[in-house]
């Protein structure tokens, strides 16, 4: 699994993608990076405290810090712009095309720190560079399975070897769903979400035992393959036994299985001969969009149960 901070967005990223202008630093300067998908408004640092700080963040200053930094003296600037222009901190970004203060242009030139500039509003620009850095320094991970988008519900298939996942993923191609991921699922949290997708040597390819590796995309069309799809449900396929109690009526408590610190709804269906998988992961899908609904098979047998023995104690 990778770590938290083995991923990082280097500056000269950042300013090609949101057209920033530079204000400070040189071209060498851009080779700066952070590796925390957050920002800094620096309140706090320019008033003196710098306490609980991360200085990894890259640093925003808005016209509010603009207009405080007006009222600093000429000393206070001095003693607090260079622990916003250290060698942690990535770069300064001052928002709605605010002037820099002369001070600031100073210090960073002198420590070849790069100040870039946006003509993006504060709240504007906030938002959307913590959505980039976010998506950019992702984690990430690769599990087994099988990912499927049912019904437009992105399913995770898993079980031990010879479960038949991928023949439960063929079964259900035929049936117009669409697949993700044989075998090898990359996964990455994004916005506290878990989308998956293939290695890109595998992609678009399902391996059938007996019949060998298949191209999906050449067999069953160019919709029957998808890019990625956030994973909404996990599946677990185990072995039926005698000696194991399953879920019959539907009330049991919500299964869940941890996935890059994200909690997934997981449902255990066991498998014996005859019985169909895919139309029981269909049936699954669809029994899960209705409880997201609110609406609950279990309740309703329940409430039948208990509309028949009234009507039998009347009797």
């Amino acid at each position: 699994m990778t770590n938290q901070y083995t991923k990082k967005v280097m500056v000269r990223e950042i300013k090609e993608a949101f057209r920033l202008e530079q204000l400070a630093g040189d071209d060498y300067s851009l080779e700066r990076w952070t590796v925390v998908p957050d920002v800094n408004r620096p309140g706090f640092e320019l008033c003196g405290f710098y306490r609980m700080s991360e200085p990894r963040r890259i640093v925003i200053i808005g016209n509010k810090e603009i207009e405080y930094i007006k009222e600093m003296s000429e000393a206070d600037q001095r003693e607090r712009f260079p622990r916003l222009t250290d060698g942690l901190t990535p770069a300064i970004i001052i928002s709605r095309n605010g002037e820099m203060p002369a001070v600031l242009k100073e210090i960073a030139d002198a420590n070849n720190f790069p100040v870039l500039r946006s003509s993006l509003p504060t709240y504007r620009l906030v938002t959307d560079l913590i959505a980039f850095l976010d998506e950019r320094l992702a984690r990430e991970d690769t599990i087994n399975g099988v990912l499927m988008n049912v019904y437009g519900k992105g399913v995770l298939l898993r079980g031990d070897s010879g479960m038949g996942k991928s023949e439960t993923a063929l079964e259900l191609i035929g049936k117009k769903h669409v697949l993700i991921a044989d075998d090898r699922v990359d996964i990455e949290h994004v916005h506290n979400t878990i989308y998956g997708h293939a290695p890109e040597i595998i992609k678009g390819l399902l391996e059938i035992r007996g019949i060998g590796v298949i191209d999906v995309e050449k067999m069953f069309g160019a919709s029957a393959v998808g890019e990625q799809t956030e994973i909404d449900l996990i599946i677990n396929l185990v072995p039926y036994s005698n000696r194991d109690e399953y879920d019959r009526v539907g009330d049991s408590k919500q299964e869940y299985t941890e996935l890059l610190d994200v909690m997934i709804p997981t449902i255990t269906i066991p498998i014996s001969a005859g019985r169909n998988v895919g139309v029981l992961v269909e049936s699954a899908v669809t029994n899960f969009q209705l409880k997201e609904k609110g609406y609950s098979s279990a309740k309703e047998v329940k409430k039948r149960f208990r509309n028949y023995t009234e009507k039998e104690a009347k009797k």
